[in-house]
């Protein structure tokens, strides 16, 4: 049978016939690499880990997103953000300072503002558990998967994976030897990368395999178009004013350099046993750690501190460096002052398994640490009116063991059991220069600090867990496990030192201290049924639980208690159900989910501005329920052809939540109610969730085909709509992202033998402005609890702007 090509008019026709489906199967990558370029007749499985264990996506009771490390190469999605960008319902919002980062799952995420809350979106690497919301600025390339598992996952997953969890398998030594070079250019960041890997047997039981990649950028994605302005300090001693120059940033940002190294042995000296060791290094730096912070909408259409800072839906953003004098006093800071943020990380994972007949045992363990230092504009308005900077310098480091036993005797009940320790301790130290503060009799390195921010936690979990799995009768499984944590954090958080101009507001020198015991018992209850090989129906009931913590990054005013800072467990309970399918002689795949979730004890990170302090702290609760829609079609009479969407409703709204008031929330608006604090409150009950668009979907199509006797052309495009959401986490109206499609799109030309291969990427070709995440402009908004209140300015946190890169690639 001949076959022709689609015309463009019939690919943009496959496109929008597409709409229902996602990009949530991807194909089994199971076939050396020389394979890769392939075509398929009808739909594969991919080999999924979601409950601890090797399962096809097909068969497992989870609704899972799985990527292969085809669809991974072929879009070049090695970050999580790049990797959200392309998956509804999954939202990543990076941040400066705080945490980083906000990951968001059906409407469910934590703020980025605090770094003592980690995050609700759990990031396990190769089985082990990264809780920090900085793992967004490492990298991941040389994959062999990525799996994107919704709603709570305690059981196997253990804390902090109430909304879902992202997991990614790294790439293992084959038994061949292996060998890729790439390299590649973006046109709009002007960002150069190279990528090298080589995998090969050492002996007839070793195999090595060492992977690197590294990247520069000498363009720009977002364009700074700060002023110089000034900032005026008043010696406390003589009176003496001062005017600092606070020269404008680097205008092309964020001018991101990145270097990450991977070695993996793999050792399999009998066919029971396996061990693989893993250790990794990862180097990322940009010019401005604020370099996606956007003021997009201000009252006035300025931005309230600048009227010459015009707010809008560009990928426009306004930073200064610290003044030079400032920057020779300064710890942590370039000579010049210039805005810098260098992320560096390092991690060794360890993970042995042995088979006997009917049991499987698995032992993880892994050291992981990483540092952060970064110089920090905080007024997003380029303004002599209010300056503040913050200089960074905190680190982090985990250590933890993980053992598990999974039986398989041929008898209608099984086990999986397992226990997990892990230890951590975060140190943070901050020096905040803002108001003007100067102390010429302080120590050098204080003389123009403001405060000094110290503080340090702690932690300790020790956890079990297990699972009955029962075959009631062939094709009927019902599985019931739960998990135990045991957790202690410690903490303490102190200001060394506040300048004397300000000792009315700060406190110096007084520790808040916190130590902090948690206890939970997270239960899951799941029935599947698979009446043949190409249906699964599945049930559950399932629970979770999200660690208490301290807030390392708050400050201390004369408000300030405890329980503004430690703050309890977040949990979650509820049901979800699906069926997934293969029809049509395995040509398409149908799977329809429907869930429901009650979140309770939520924590939430905020500023107080009646007594000027960060409050974290555990407030309401929020539902979460809807049903997707997911499918994909490979037709036999169309060899290499695959269309693939989905159509999502998720309905995400607080149930009852007394928030603070956004800033300049008018008694008409609903900013009603007082704290015993004094805070100003809102009853915001009803109202949706962050960054909770009520549709999203997905359309999609591949097509790979033969040109010539050595060529093969490929061609993918993927869209991804969000219908409108707020960006604020306190239903603050002003901060709304409209609705909007993004498209991403790549077209390649392969070798035959898949020795070359030339590609050219595309990413959101439509170059929507995106903001999923948003913080009121320091020192806007006024009014707030009256009749008269001016909304804040809203510096939204960006999604990157329209890529278009080509790259080739050798492989042996």
């Amino acid at each position: 049978m001949s076959r022709s090509r689609p015309t463009p008019a019939l690919k943009f026709a496959l496109i929008a016939a597409t709409a229902l489906t996602s990009p949530s199967i991807a194909l089994a990558d199971d076939q050396p690499a020389a394979q890769d370029s392939r075509t398929y007749i009808g739909l594969e499985d991919i080999v999924v880990t979601a409950r601890k264990r090797a399962e096809s996506v097909h068969d497992v009771p989870v609704s899972i997103v799985a990527l292969s490390a085809e669809r991974v190469d072929r879009m070049d999605l090695t970050s999580i953000e790049k990797v959200a960008a392309q998956t509804p319902q999954f939202q990543v919002s990076r941040s400066a300072a705080g945490s980083a980062a906000r990951l968001n799952l059906r409407g469910i995420g934590s703020s980025s503002s605090s770094i003592g809350i980690e995050q609700s979106v759990a990031v396990v690497v190769d089985g082990v558990y990264y809780g920090q919301g900085r793992i967004i600025n490492e990298g991941f390339f040389d994959l062999e998967r990525v799996e994107i598992m919704k709603g709570p996952q305690a059981l196997f997953f253990g804390k902090n994976a109430t909304a879902g969890v992202i997991s990614i398998t790294t790439a293992d030594p084959g038994d061949r030897l292996e060998a890729m070079a790439r390299a590649g250019y973006e046109f709009n960041a002007r960002q150069v990368y190279g990528e090298a890997i080589i995998s090969a047997p050492l002996s007839d039981t070793l195999g090595l395999r060492v992977a690197a990649r590294a990247s520069k950028m000498f363009g720009s994605l977002f364009t700074n178009a700060a002023d110089d302005v000034i900032y005026t300090t008043r010696d406390w001693v003589t009176g003496t004013a001062t005017e600092h120059v606070a020269p404008a940033g680097k205008s092309d940002t964020p001018r991101e350099g990145d270097i990450l190294t991977r070695a993996t042995l793999k050792w399999t000296p009998t066919d029971r046993l396996t061990g693989t060791l893993k250790m990794s290094y990862g180097r990322s730096t940009t010019d401005n750690p604020a370099w996606n912070a956007v003021p997009y909408r201000c009252a006035s259409g300025s931005a309230t501190l600048n009227p010459n800072t015009p707010c809008g839906r560009r990928f426009v953003h306004y930073s200064n460096h610290l003044p030079k004098a400032l920057a020779d006093t300064f710890p942590h800071t370039k000579s010049d002052g210039s805005l810098y943020n260098t992320y560096n990380s390092f991690s060794v994972t360890g993970t042995i398994g042995y088979e006997f007949d009917n049991l499987t045992i698995t032992s993880v363990n892994n050291y992981n640490y990483n540092r952060n230092r970064f110089t920090f504009d905080g007024d997003y308005a380029s303004s002599s009116a209010s300056n503040t900077f913050a200089v960074e310098d905190t680190d982090y480091r985990a250590f933890s063991s993980e053992l598990r036993l999974h039986t398989t005797y041929d008898s209608p009940v099984n086990l999986l059991v397992g226990g997990y320790y892990q230890k951590t301790r975060r140190d943070y130290d901050q020096y905040v220069a803002t108001g003007g503060a100067e102390n010429s009799e302080a120590p050098a390195h204080l003389r123009y600090v403001a405060f000094q921010k110290e503080s340090q936690t702690k932690g300790e979990t020790l956890s079990v867990y297990g699972q009955l799995i029962w075959e009631m009768v062939p094709g009927l499984e019902a599985t019931g496990g739960v998990r135990y944590i045991h957790e202690t954090k410690d903490s303490y958080f102190l200001q060394p030192y506040v300048a004397p101009s300000l000792a009315a507001l700060f406190i110096p020198n007084d520790r808040l201290k916190a130590d902090q015991t948690f206890d939970n018992w997270s239960p899951e209850i799941t029935l599947t049924w698979k009446p043949n090989s190409d249906i699964t129906v599945y049930g559950a009931y399932k629970t979770a639980y999200k660690s208490g913590g301290f807030s390392n990054s708050t400050t201390y005013v004369r408000a300030t208690r405890v329980q503004d800072v430690a703050f309890g467990p977040e949990k979650a309970s509820g049901f979800e159900g699906g069926i997934k399918t293969f029809l049509m002689d395995r040509q398409l795949r149908l799977d329809l989910s429907l869930y429901t979730y009650k979140y309770t004890d939520l924590q939430v990170d905020y500023f107080n501005s009646a007594t000027f302090a960060y409050i974290s702290t555990n407030a309401g609760s929020a539902r979460t329920k809807g049903i997707e829609l997911e499918a994909e079609f490979a037709p036999h009479a169309v060899e290499g052809l695959t269309l693939r969407g989905s159509i999502n409703y998720n309905k995400a709204r607080y149930i009852d939540f007394i928030a603070p008031c956004y800033s300049g929330e008018t008694i008409q608006e609903g900013c009603t109610l007082l704290s015993p604090q004094g805070a100003r409150m809102q009853d915001i009950s009803g109202a949706p969730t962050a960054v909770a668009p009520k549709w999203t979907g997905s359309f999609g199509v591949s097509y790979d085909t033969p040109i010539s006797n050595t060529l093969t052309f490929g061609l993918s495009a993927d869209g991804r709509y969000s219908s409108s959401y707020l960006a604020s986490a306190f239903n603050n109206p002003y901060s709304r992202q409209s609705s909007y499609v993004s498209l991403d799109a790549s077209a390649r030309v392969t070798t035959q033998d898949n020795r070359w291969q030339f590609a050219l990427i595309g990413k959101n070709l439509t170059n929507r402005f995106i903001a999923t995440g948003v913080v009121d402009g320091p020192s806007t908004g006024s009014g707030t609890g009256t009749a008269n209140g001016v909304f804040a300015d809203q510096v939204g946190y960006i999604s990157m702007p329209r890529t278009v890169q080509v790259q080739l690639t050798w492989r042996y």
